[in-house]
């Protein structure tokens, strides 16, 4: 099938008119896909031999494949007798036997329970790194895709909302979206007070001023303030300053390593707070607060004209 418009590269070659079977794509489905009717030796094999490889070439190529994914000794097991951790490294398998230089996953773990997908990221990201391979990962699950990635694109509504290093989408998002997607953000709306050298002031509800470094707006200007959880610090009750509100604690929740808070502001936003165990004051519910800003921290977005809400909700 040829695309409907444009030019396919792989490895700097066009495939528009390459059969798929000879594209070396290895395409690994988000229910698998394996043949129920065959063994996980048979599935293993499919590829290779339907391409007519020497047997000798295929069977040993299976054998190393499987142990790559640590099946060696389930050959003779049929899919429907293997766990869906053992289904997902034999769809891996029967990829990368066929020769595969570019595996497509879609999502390929989202079946799987929390346990099995954390262990597996780490395990593909393995195989991949291994085997020198490119890999383009699906995946609605944002920790995944942090953990997994060298590079991430992030869609939205067919269109590129941002591409770059975890590190870059992550701690310079370029969209309110981005910023809501990829972890979790704080937001606020406002209007810039004034631009000086140390970064913009920025007036949100209740006549708080919040301080944020950098960003090309005017003076009068409506944005969108976004902050993250963990860049917010939890201090003892203080008058309201620049970057510094006061508030009260309305829910407290734990969440292994960290604790999440949540603060009610004098302005009547509730605002998250994040922090490490270690860390962790010893706060409870009502407990009045003031929460201190890092205006590095802060990222400020031209105010979105659909709206906040629309413009970060995730579809």
């Amino acid at each position: 099938m040829r695309p409907d418009e444009g030019t396919v590269y792989i490895d700097g070659e066009v495939v528009n008119d390459v059969p798929p079977e000879d594209r070396e794509i290895g395409f690994v489905f988000q229910n698998y896909a394996l043949f129920p009717h065959m063994t996980l030796w048979g599935n293993t094999v499919y590829g290779p031999t339907v391409k007519g490889w020497n047997p000798e070439t295929v069977r040993r190529l299976a054998k190393e494949m499987l142990a790559m994914v640590h099946l060696t000794g389930r050959e003779d097991s049929y899919p429907h007798e293997l766990s869906g951790g053992m289904q997902q490294r034999a769809a891996l398998a029967r990829a990368l036997a066929s020769g595969a230089k570019l595996l497509l996953l879609d999502e390929p773990l989202a079946a799987l329970h929390a346990r099995l997908r954390a262990e597996l990221r780490y395990e593909l990201k393995r195989l991949a790194e291994d085997l020198g391979l490119t890999v383009i990962h699906v995946t609605h699950d944002q920790e995944e895709a942090m953990t997994l990635s060298d590079r991430i694109i992030i869609l939205r509504r067919g269109c590129v909302e941002q591409a770059g290093t975890p590190e870059e989408i992550y701690f310079n998002p370029k969209t309110p979206f981005v910023a809501n997607f990829i972890g979790e953000a704080n937001f606020f709306e406002g209007y810039v007070l004034k631009r000086a050298r140390e970064g913009l002031y920025v007036t949100i509800r209740g006549d708080l001023i919040l301080q944020a470094s950098g960003g090309e707006f005017q003076e009068g200007e409506r944005v969108a303030l976004a902050v993250k959880p963990e860049f917010i610090s939890v201090e003892p009750p203080a008058p309201g300053d620049v970057n510094l509100i006061p508030g009260r604690i309305e829910h407290i929740r734990f969440i292994g390593s960290f604790i999440r808070y949540e603060v009610r502001l004098i302005n009547e936003d509730l605002t998250s707070v994040r922090v490490t165990v270690e860390s962790k004051p010893h706060l409870k519910v009502g407990d009045k607060v003031s929460l201190s800003f890092d205006p590095a921290r802060i990222h400020v977005f031209p105010y979105p004209r659909e709206g906040l809400l629309e413009a970060t909700k995730v579809e």
